[in-house]
């Protein structure tokens, strides 16, 4: 929806504010502007000019020099070329300076064009005259305007006055984006009513006056409808002695600014109206009306019917028809027939205002293919209360413009009145869920605003009949909030019987599981909970295995989906196997799924569901990578404590010099390593693969979301290197937890940058190297105090049987 800003003005007395603050209370207010087109924003010491004088160029035959007078002292000299220059014309002239929004031809450019004083073919010209296309505009909008060369004004204006202004270019169109069940705001009268309201400003509408004469229209028009729900309310009037012919100035300026290109006085007045009330409205040769009657039908199938715009629409019996006795004259509600068009030779109209099922009219323009800007508002349901205010607004406007004789009297089928609705008044209702503490006073004045009413004896808010969109308490609670102020209302927590919604602890745990292994570049996959009994074989489980004892399917669909599973890494191989035939390179797969194990076979109870986070992969990444993935989703569920790897998990499906427990505080919490090659040639895949296992009820129990942060280190940190020779058999994580248990409350870090084996060390043993750091949190260590820790990390070390490389 668009709107121009002076029209608004006029219907809101006093309305003087910026467009940027108007932009910024219609949107706080519930009407929001998406943006604006300002006419004059690059249009810039544009006047109003007489041609006192004109000459020939002394040096080319298709330019002349004008002396023209501007208002000022004396004339100013423009050379110019456009071919409808006269004498005594009044024109825009752009002085030294200005600047136009386009070129001749009707091009734009960013900012403007600047006009500066300069020489044509060596004769001075010290500005520029305008044509419509030059200031932003077109013979569309402007019909009068010449179809080339420059704009010429009325004798009637003021030489030297603004020319912007004398244009009516000095406005703003407005865009809104109004919601489909606020149809009141489809309207001039709807954002201006919410203008008023948003500024505290009085609201004026257009004074509609009664207008016609002593005749009778049912004298000349009878109107029947068949089909009352597909159209509730028709009224038509009459005009007769009809005189075509432009409309005013101010009302072209009008339709303009709205983007309505004017046609002639008649067709005007009817998208004047349509845009001022938000109603369509239609007009016919009453001539062309066989029997001088209106019947509103449905169509029969395979109906035809000429449009205005000379297409031949094929119907079917769901379209809405405006017929006379003996043919179809209009689609109703979308648009008129060639055969009843008004001609510059009418002498007798009628006009239709009517109101149509929106529904109805919305379903009919998309089968013939057409959506007209009446079909737009009356596919959002109109208020047929709106149609007779709109009919006798256009009459007004028909006598005031001489346009016509209005015969006196309506043609009104109105089957059933459409009523407004009532609402109890329940402030502190409103309150409560607003979280405000508004007035009731104050609620009934912003409703007052808004033109809705009060039933103080059954304390009842009366909703009319054109605010559809108010149909319960929490509407009424929103239209106090909206002039209250969003802006007011002070973020709360919601109050209630329940407590807050939020996910359980153990979904927020799943909930880091996955966001780590999406984050470490894994895909989420789903297998299924029944597997085969061949999958104990393939992963090389010992026949005594406890994990073979699974629950069997009393019911399956097959053996392949005979019994529960013990253990999740099926799933994973069976979906990472699948990209491997397939050719994908770097496949990275996760899952978290329930296992089933048994507490006794034949099953006395439920088996316990455990939760499994599995991870698997293949092509980049190796052992380390996994172990990584681990530690992160670890440290994500707050398990701080560094954890221990055991490598002596014996699981079979591992390969057994590359598996490991991950053990912390002294549990199990899962495992990973690399697959054995025999269960990856199982799965008929011939690249390494790792795999990883966490066990999420234990991951619940140890984990916590509580963070403590310590600030950022305030003195210096002391590094020293220690090279160490030890069996092959003790463990780096042995040697570090040695280092830790000892470091003491100056220790901060230690790092293994180096780890050798080879000819200079003797068999059976390993040289490696690490960086320990060392900082004191309220001083800088001296030499002394780092030499005490480490003396006694190296003792403690050698008690383990590691010594210092020599």
């Amino acid at each position: 929806m668009n709107t121009s800003l002076k029209w608004i003005k006029d219907m809101v007395p006093g309305l003087d504010v910026s467009i940027q603050e108007y932009m910024d209370a219609m949107t706080l207010s519930g009407t929001k502007v998406e943006g604006y087109e300002d006419f004059s924003r690059n249009l810039d010491k544009i006047v109003v000019g007489q041609i006192l004088n004109i000459e020939p160029h002394p040096d080319a035959d298709k330019l002349v020099v004008c002396q023209v007078n501007v208002g000022a002292d004396e004339p100013v000299q423009i050379v110019t070329g456009a071919p409808n220059v006269k004498e005594g014309q009044k024109v825009p002239v752009v002085l030294d300076g200005g600047r136009v929004a386009g070129g001749h031809d009707g091009s734009k450019a960013e900012g403007g064009i600047k006009i500066k004083k300069g020489r044509l073919r060596g004769v001075v010209s010290n500005g520029m005259m305008c044509s419509i296309e030059e200031m932003g505009s077109s013979r569309d909008f402007y019909p009068e305007a010449p179809q080339e060369g420059i704009y010429i004004f009325p004798d009637d204006a003021v030489v030297g006055s603004d020319a912007v202004k004398q244009l009516g270019l000095d406005d703003v169109s407005i865009e809104y984006e109004v919601t489909s069940n606020r149809v009141d705001c489809f309207s001039v009268i709807g954002i201006a009513r919410e203008a008023a309201a948003t500024f505290g400003r009085p609201f004026c509408p257009p004074d509609v006056k009664p207008t016609g004469n002593q005749e009778d229209v049912n004298d000349y028009i009878k109107v029947e409808v068949e089909d009352p729900d597909l159209c509730p309310r028709y009224t038509a009037r009459v005009v007769k002695n009809v005189r075509i012919a432009p409309s005013p100035e101010w009302m072209q300026r009008r339709l303009a600014a709205q983007g309505i290109r004017p046609i002639n006085n008649m067709v005007d007045i009817t998208n004047y109206v349509m845009e001022e009330f938000g109603q369509p409205m239609h007009a016919y040769d009453l001539d062309t009306i066989e029997g001088r009657r209106i019947i509103v039908r449905r169509a029969k199938n395979k109906e035809t019917f000429v449009t205005l715009d000379g297409q031949e629409r094929i119907l079917d019996d769901s379209v809405l028809m405006i017929c006379d006795a003996a043919k179809a004259i209009g689609l109703a509600g979308i648009m008129g027939g060639e055969n009843s068009m008004i001609t510059d030779h009418v002498t007798t109209m009628l006009f239709e205002a009517a109101c149509f099922d929106g529904t109805n009219i919305r379903h009919s323009a998309k089968k013939v293919g057409m959506r007209t800007d009446a079909s737009g508002k009356f596919e959002k349901g109109l208020d047929p209360n709106n149609a007779i205010a709109a009919m006798n607004r256009a009459c007004q406007l028909v006598e005031e413009l001489g346009a016509g004789e209005v015969v006196g009297g309506v043609v009104d089928v109105y089957s059933k009145v459409k009523e407004g609705r009532r609402i109890l008044f329940e402030p502190d209702k409103y309150n409560r869920l607003l979280g405000t503490d508004i007035a009731p006073e104050q609620m009934l004045a912003y409703f007052e605003k808004i033109e809705l009413g009060y039933d103080k004896e059954t304390n009842e808010v009366i909703i009319p009949s054109w605010r559809q969109d108010l149909e319960c308490s929490a509407d009424l609670a929103e239209e106090a909030a909206r002039f209250y102020g969003y802006d007011k209302i002070a973020a709360t927590l919601p109050k209630g019987e329940a407590t807050t919604g939020r996910l359980s602890y153990k979904l927020r745990i799943e909930a880091v599981a996955k966001d780590v292994a999406q984050y470490c570049g894994f895909s989420q996959g789903m297998s299924y909970s029944f597997e085969s009994p061949k999958v104990f074989d393939k992963l090389l489980l010992e026949a005594d295995s406890s994990l073979r004892n699974a629950v069997v399917i009393s019911n399956p669909l097959g053996e392949d989906f005979s019994i529960m599973r013990t253990i999740p890494l099926n799933g994973i191989l069976t979906s990472l196997s699948t990209n491997y035939n397939r050719r994908n390179k770097d496949v990275r797969l996760y899952e978290l799924g329930n296992i089933y194990l048994a507490k006794e076979l034949p099953l006395a109870e439920l088996p316990e569901e455990r939760m499994q986070f599995t991870l698997g992969m293949y092509g980049e990444g190796d052992f380390y990578t996994l172990k990584g993935v681990i530690e992160e989703f670890l440290m994500q569920v707050g398990m701080h404590k560094k954890p221990e790897y055991n490598p002596a998990s014996g699981k079979p499906f591992l390969h057994p010099g590359r598996q490991a427990d991950v053990m912390y505080e002294g549990d199990c919490i899962g495992y990973f390593g690399e697959v054995h090659p025999t269960v990856a040639a199982n799965y008929s895949i011939k690249d390494r693969v790792y795999a990883a296992v966490i066990d999420m009820p234990q991951i619940v129990e140890k984990s916590g979301f509580d963070r403590k942060y310590t600030g950022i280190a305030r003195f210096p940190a002391v590094n020293r290197d220690l090279s160490m020779v030890c069996p092959r058999t003790i463990l780096a994580g042995d040697i570090e937890k040695v280092i830790e248990e000892n470091g003491g409350e100056y220790l901060e870090s230690c790092r293994l940058f180096d780890l050798y084996e080879g000819n200079q060390i003797k068999m059976g043993f390993k040289s490696l190297a690490y960086t320990i750091t060392f900082r004191a949190k309220d001083r800088t260590l001296d030499e002394e105090s780092v030499n005490e820790v480490l003396d006694r990390i190296i003792k403690a070390l050698e008690t383990k049987g590691i010594e210092l490389r020599k």
